[in-house]
């Protein structure tokens, strides 16, 4: 069941939910407003020829500060942190949606899956510029929506790897299972081949 804004404002007061620095107006019918951080990361085509899940990427880091902003050019993809700082309870789940007035102009945002119960940190987005021309954006900004549902029960805390983090953070994907299995099973392979 997805939470109301009422039920989001007794969980925030109670302490059960925290996001922080928010505001009241930031409660919504049924979701929280998230705003843009100042953090940035850009996947840096110079020093790639190409992207792959069993290693980590090339990133530039761009911070433009409290009042800053950023201009994301047509057809561009960029990562980029919430301002507010949360704890999720093990009961309840959550996902980010965009801002429809936002997308109208043409920027997909995304959080890559759902955010966990018991999740702590800053939401690291995912931006694209689908339009054909620059889209401007200011930090502090409201940018999505946080919705969260219920789970039928306490769920196990997450503990995976983006837990705390606090800006823009990296695809950490070269650190997922299939990949410890590979390098594993071709460590293996080379001891048995001496």
């Amino acid at each position: 069941m997805i939470l109301s804004g009422k039920t989001i404002t007794e969980k925030l007061k109670s302490g059960e939910l925290i996001v922080d620095p928010m505001t009241e107006e930031q409660v919504q019918p049924a979701s929280i407003d998230l705003r843009l951080g100042a953090h940035f990361l850009v996947i840096d085509d110079h020093l790639s020829t190409k992207l792959s899940l069993t290693s980590e990427a090339a990133y530039r880091e761009i911070d433009v500060g409290e009042r800053g902003s950023i201009v994301i050019p047509p057809q561009s993809f960029l990562l980029a942190t919430t301002k507010e700082y949360m704890e999720i309870p093990t009961s309840l789940t959550a996902f980010v949606e965009g801002r429809s007035s936002i997308g109208r102009l043409g920027l997909f945002i995304q959080n890559a899956g759902w955010v966990d119960p018991g999740f702590k940190g800053r939401i690291t987005l995912e931006l694209y510029n689908a339009n054909r021309l620059p889209i401007e954006l200011e930090v502090n900004r409201r940018i999505c929506q946080l919705v969260l549902a219920e789970v039928d029960r306490d769920a196990d805390p997450y503990e995976g790897k983006y837990l705390n983090q606090s800006d823009a953070t990296a695809s950490r994907v070269q650190l997922d299972y299939e990949n410890r299995r590979r390098l594993e099973s071709d460590a293996f392979k080379r001891r048995s081949d001496k």
